[in-house]
């Protein structure tokens, strides 16, 4: 086995290779003065299981080419297989046609991962799920719903019975529900309405959060003005606190600050995505670590393993 790392989470990369008992491949990793990027593979790849762990964040189109340029050098190194780890699948919003022309870039970015050469793809919570479909060649969606479940417990210790699981929209109910029945609490839905993209304005909410520690939970935090509005309008209805959980922190510009001023006690993440200076100095900003559920997932394909059980808190932590 071999991991192989790009530039977007080199730390993320590291802790997974500690996990995992593997060094990281050297590598080289240059720009030209016009931008272009040189990858050299500095070990030789001939027969070897690789796994190259990248994200696709912010920049995303850098990222992504990085991705495809270090899979073709290892395909073209003569890789028995290759396989794209990719914590943060970038672009996976844009997974339908949404006007006339519209592009749906979420599944040219699986034809040109397959392209480079991945033999498999292994993500971590896909924004839409049909995204898995758009590839050709086995896809694990892994879910941090373990890892987020267990920081909960830990938040709340001794709370749990007071708190309510909330979904800031009706398209992340699914996803809530899970959280609720694993962790026996009540749900609430936020139905807003969206203005124009990157803007909300809550409408309703459906369910009792009077007194209670409410949980937001999503999969992306970008603009995070879906969950500071949602944090104001429950603690409207008399909820006693708002914290949020979220995979992906993708906290573009501004979003920080707005985290910072806004009524959420505090927002945790996953280290899907390398931070910046800002994230990490926020008082209410704190990340949560994937590498244990990545490393199990990246040991158990190259062994040939079942990964399903790293989908249920109970059996993860039990593994």
């Amino acid at each position: 086995m071999l991991l192989i790392s790009g530039s977007s989470n080199e730390l993320l990369a590291k802790a997974i290779g500690g996990y995992a008992n593997e060094n990281l491949a050297a590598r080289k990793l240059e720009r030209f003065r016009d931008g272009e990027i040189m990858v050299d593979i500095l070990e030789n790849v001939r027969g070897q299981d690789c796994f190259v762990i990248q994200s696709t964040s912010n920049p995303a189109d850098s990222h992504l080419m990085e991705l495809l340029v270090i899979m073709d050098a290892l395909r073209r190194g003569s890789a028995r297989r290759i396989t794209a780890v990719i914590p943060y699948y970038g672009y996976a919003r844009q997974d339908r046609k949404t006007g006339a022309r519209s592009p749906i870039t979420a599944k040219l970015v699986a034809n040109l991962i397959e392209t480079a050469g991945a033999n498999r793809v292994l993500t971590l919570d896909l924004h839409a799920a049909q995204i898995q479909g758009f590839f050709e060649v086995p896809t694990d969606n892994l879910f941090s719903r373990p890892v987020l479940m267990n920081a909960i417990k830990n938040r709340f210790v001794g709370e749990l019975s007071n708190c309510v699981i909330v979904s800031p929209d009706v398209g992340g109910v699914a996803r809530a529900r899970q959280y609720a029945a694993h962790l026996g609490v009540d749900l609430a839905i936020i139905d807003k309405r969206r203005s124009k993209p990157g803007e909300s304005e809550v409408m309703n909410i459906i369910g009792e959060v009077k007194s209670k520690h409410c949980i937001l939970i999503d999969d992306i935090a970008d603009s995070a003005g879906t969950l500071c509005h949602a944090a104001a309008a429950l603690l409207a209805k008399d909820g006693k606190s708002v914290s949020a959980f979220v995979t992906h922190g993708v906290l573009s510009e501004g979003a920080c600050a707005a985290v910072e001023r806004s009524s959420l006690d505090r927002l945790v993440i996953t280290n899907s995505i390398g931070q910046s200076e800002e994230a990490s100095r926020s008082k209410k900003i704190e990340q949560v670590c994937v590498s244990r559920l990545l490393g199990e997932a990246i040991i158990r394909v190259e062994a040939g393993r079942s990964v399903s059980s790293l989908f249920h808190y109970d059996e993860f932590f039990s593994a």
